[in-house]
């Protein structure tokens, strides 16, 4: 649904805006004709916050330990939609800071940042970020308001760069375990426009579960023969069990760091999705039939 004039025009306060994931959000939001309040902290970058000032945001700036400016700047919101991303310090600690705010003041909905697999699903003590979505979780649970979490599987667009799973140089695509366990990609503009819709629609479900594409390691080899007018053929590394040692050498080899996403978390990522646990099921794509979805081969074409 979008909205004329900003009379009709529901309040989303974005929290994480300034990042990818969050300023595709907003700019969906205001696409909607929706009127979008985007936190930002004294220090965020400031070219990202005239971008997001000059493309129609409201720019608030918070301290999240001042609860008193937090609770006024969630007033009159229709949903908070937080698209945080950082540690326990920031996905459990600030989240919380900001989900208490949304109670105080009255926001009946709450989008957690938790695009990605499905978590809920995979044991805890594997996968640090994702058990930090799970800590929240319980948080999140308890309060007195309605809250979505969307799940998306993985960005496909970090098979062109980050994810070493489609070797371009090589024309492999490289897995571990069973070829033909499927797993669910979404670029990171299809994840964000089904946000804002999902936040622009009162009546959300708990989880909201959505693929642009579902493929398996064979899935993926033909993808990418698609997009490059080239053969590729499959790798298998081994199975899981070996990519577990190998996570758990890097881990330890790796000096303690505040980075969110070392070698070694991706790995996990990778693990858990080779395992088929995490697996999205049933997907919820047809919800917002406006979006169109953005296929694996087509992401990959634009790496040549």
């Amino acid at each position: 649904m979008a909205y004329n004039n900003t009379s009709d025009a529901p309040l989303i306060v974005l929290a994480g805006g300034t990042g990818d994931l969050g300023g595709r959000i907003a700019k969906s939001l205001l696409e909607k004709g929706a009127q979008v309040r985007v936190l930002v902290r004294r220090d965020s970058e400031a070219a990202k916050v005239d971008a997001l000032r000059q493309a129609g945001a409201i720019m608030c700036e918070v301290d999240y330990h001042n609860a008193a400016a937090l609770i006024k700047a969630c007033e009159g919101a229709a949903c908070v939609v937080s698209a945080l991303s950082g540690l326990h310090y920031v996905m459990v600690g600030i989240q919380t800071l900001l989900l208490r705010a949304a109670v105080a003041a009255g926001v009946p909905r709450f989008i957690p940042s938790d695009f990605a697999i499905d978590f809920t699903k995979l044991p805890s003590g594997n996968n640090r970020n994702l058990d930090l979505r799970k800590e929240f979780k319980e948080h999140l649970d308890k309060a007195p308001i309605a809250a979505t979490s969307i799940l998306n599987g993985m960005f496909t667009d970090l098979l062109t760069g980050q994810a070493p799973i489609v070797l371009f140089p090589l024309k492999r695509v490289m897995y571990y375990g069973n070829p033909y366990q499927l797993m669910d990609f979404t670029t990171i503009q299809n994840t964000a426009d089904y946000t804002a819709a999902a936040a622009l629609d009162p009546s959300t479900p708990r989880y909201l579960r959505i693929a642009g594409d579902v493929l398996s390691a064979r899935g993926l080899k033909d993808a990418a023969s698609e997009a490059t007018g080239e053969q590729f053929s499959l790798f298998r590394v081994g199975g899981l069990g070996l990519l577990n040692g190998i996570i758990k050498v890097t881990k330890a080899l790796t000096p303690s760091s505040n980075e969110v996403f070392p070698a070694w978390q991706g790995m996990q990522y990778m693990r858990d999705m080779f395992s088929g646990l995490p697996k999205l099921e049933p997907l919820d794509n047809d919800r917002y039939p406006e979006i169109k979805w953005t296929s694996v081969a087509e992401v990959l074409a634009t790496k040549q």
